[in-house]
């Protein structure tokens, strides 16, 4: 890039999980596809409505300053963010300004300016009439509007794409871990603003364009990538880099211009005279210890614990990212494997299991000492990993006990020496051409071989066993 360095900061929204929206007791329902029915004349902006703020969308936001070491703040207030679009039925936001209910902390290591909280606004759909052909018209869904929407801002400190999207997912992990929110970036309820600068000078920042509404990681990847290089290309031509809002165009792979961009004075904040000030630390429930009491184990801890044993990084992401998986992996943990047992198990699992994309039925059949018993029984020869899959698979379609499965499916391995020189013996002549080749030299063929009496044993016989018996009657011993 010549000698540009990428900066940029991260605003992120999320809708978080309550019953009810941030200033009325509409129903919050990300899943309602009805138009306008969870709406009532406060999230309308009625005249004469006042509204009152919601509890636990104040309690996620808190847990989640204390998940990131954040401080949370005594004295905390709503203000009104004014501007005007069809969105916003009240001409203005309610949102907060100078007093953060969140101040610092640190995540997946990068900086937070801050998390406040603030309502969502309605859902703007533009349609044309005759398939894209004709007037242009829109529709609004009042549904969103006023639902509880989080705000988190970080220090300028990203300086690449993948940091930015890292940041996206493990924020989107602890939403979930903490149960404050779905995040679901495809439904909305999760949307990444980006603001981007190149410069050449490490200590100044370059002109900053806003990227907002990326609703993938991968659309937070890509976006990123293409503005820095459209404003590197910019500054290299002469030209100047125009502060901004851009929007991303999915289809077209590119950002372009959406406003000019707005500046905190342009907003004209001044405190919310609705609702009235806060001191947290008159209300118990807000208190640090009422707040990280009943505290799960975070994304970050969990995955610690599942490298310290013995997982790698990319095999303890996955883990920590479902559930369903990490049940299974806690139960390897504790099922008295030693550590190569574990290792195994938890191969099973990341490999087989995931391989086969069990739904969340199916998985909740498995159990770690369930896979942990099929180590063992490959351990001790008595199944061959063949008959691991085909346990696996039974297991994931009807549950049951291993070794019952096992015998039930006659994939116990037969090591009995009588039985299996029968089968050797068979292949053998059956094979001349082959057994001669192998006498010439070429070991490999000795794999067509073992392969053969795998299929007549059906995956029953002793691969060591079978290879050692051929080797005796083939005369290599």
């Amino acid at each position: 890039m010549s000698g540009y360095i990428p900066t940029m900061g991260l605003e992120i929204h999320a809708e978080l999980k309550t019953a009810t929206k941030m200033f009325c007791t509409s129903r919050n329902d990300p899943d309602e596809t009805r138009p306008n029915v969870n709406v009532c004349p406060v999230c309308m902006a009625f005249p004469g409505t006042l509204p009152v703020a919601n509890r636990e969308a104040i309690r996620h936001v808190l847990r989640v300053g204390s998940a990131i070491g954040g401080a949370l703040a005594d004295y905390t207030e709503f203000d009104r963010k004014n501007y005007f679009y069809p969105d916003l039925p009240k001409g203005y936001q309610i949102s907060q300004y100078e007093y953060p209910l969140v101040s610092g902390g640190m995540l997946s290591g990068i900086a937070v300016t801050r998390v406040h909280l603030e309502e969502d606004t309605a859902r703007s759909q533009h349609l044309s009439a005759h398939g894209g052909e004709g007037e242009e018209w829109s529709v609004i869904d009042f549904n969103r509007a006023g639902v509880p929407l989080m705000e988190l801002v970080t220090e300028p400190v990203v300086h690449d794409a993948k940091t930015a999207s890292a940041f996206a997912r493990e924020l989107q992990l602890l939403l979930r871990y903490l149960g404050a929110g779905e995040a679901n970036m495809e439904k909305g309820q999760m949307r990444v603003e980006a603001n981007i600068s190149v410069s050449k000078d490490p200590a100044t920042l370059g002109t900053k364009v806003e990227v907002k509404n990326l609703n993938s990681f991968r659309s937070v990847e890509r976006a990123i990538a293409y503005e820095i290089e459209r404003q590197v290309e910019t500054l290299e031509t002469g030209s100047l880099i125009v502060q901004e809002t851009r929007g991303w165009d999915e289809a077209g792979q590119k950002t372009y211009s959406q406003r000019k961009k707005e500046s905190s004075h342009d907003y004209r904040y001044f405190p919310e005279p609705d609702i009235p000030k806060f001191r947290l630390s008159r209300v118990a429930e807000f208190s640090a210890e009422s707040i990280r009491a009943g505290f799960p184990e975070l994304p970050w801890q969990k995955r610690d614990r599942y490298v310290e044993n013995g997982l790698k990084i990319e095999d303890a992401e996955i883990l920590v990212a479902d559930d369903a998986y990490a049940r299974v992996g806690d139960e390897i943990l504790s099922s008295g494997l030693d550590r190569d047992g574990m290792r195994d198990a938890f191969n099973l699992l990341i490999s087989e299991v995931r391989g086969l994309t069990p739904n969340e039925e199916q998985l909740s059949r498995l159990s770690g000492a369930s896979l942990g018993e099929i180590v063992v029984m490959r351990r001790e020869g008595s199944i061959s990993s063949v008959a691991g899959k085909v346990i696996i698979k039974n297991l994931l379609e009807k549950g049951g006990n291993p070794a019952d499965i096992a015998k039930n499916k006659a994939v116990l391995q037969v090591s009995d020496r009588d039985s299996l020189l029968a089968v050797v013996d068979q292949i053998i002549s059956d094979n001349v051409a082959v057994v001669a080749e192998i006498k010439a030299g070429k070991e490999k063929a000795m794999k067509f071989l073992l392969g053969e009496a795998m299929k007549r044993t059906k995956g029953s016989g002793n691969p060591t066993e079978l290879e050692k018996f051929f080797r005796e009657r083939i005369g290599l011993t």
